[in-house]
């Protein structure tokens, strides 16, 4: 059995509402076992005996279905995210919040990352990490930010998420 975190794009913001213990009943119905959620905003630890390749369908699919919403996951081994977290280029700062942005298609990888190399003084705060952007903004900031508006395009929607740095420490 492998150890896995799952990121869930979209859930308990807007209209996409799922109760922690419903979704954690559904990846048991799914095959996952020792299932443990982190917020109300899809983060998720978990076993299962199967790849990534294999898993990631099937878990798109049945939130899909018993939740009625098209469900994008990003899913990692747990030791990447420890790596994540230890290549984090940012110190933590009272005034600022430090994010990882996953991005599970290398194509919209090199995409982001160039174009966030055209945002001035901003360019600064975003540093390439393997398969993750490091993002650091101002508290109260995040949503008001050129690159947050880049990044909120629907077609990025199925690849893309970002998660603060302290809830990834969380999930360790």
């Amino acid at each position: 059995m492998a150890k896995y975190i799952a990121f869930l794009r979209g859930i308990n913001v807007g209209k996409i509402r799922i109760k922690m213990i419903d979704l954690k009943v559904a990846f048991e119905k799914m095959g996952c076992t020792d299932v443990l959620m982190y917020l109300q905003t899809g983060n998720v630890v978990f076993h299962a005996d199967k790849t990534i390749e294999a898993l990631k369908p099937i878990l798109e699919k049945g939130l899909s279905d018993t939740f009625k919403y098209e469900a994008y996951v990003l899913l990692y081994p747990f030791e990447v995210l420890k790596a994540i977290i230890a290549a984090c280029p940012y110190e933590a700062a009272e005034t600022r919040h430090n994010y990882v942005m996953f991005i599970s298609n290398p194509t919209i990888f090199d995409e982001l990352y160039t174009l966030s190399r055209g945002l001035g003084a901003e360019a600064k705060t975003i540093e390439a990490g393997e398969g993750v952007l490091y993002w650091q903004v101002p508290i109260g900031k995040t949503l008001d930010t050129p690159f947050a508006k880049l990044t909120a395009k629907a077609k990025y929607k199925s690849c893309v998420t970002v998660r603060n740095i302290n809830t990834l420490e969380k999930m360790i």
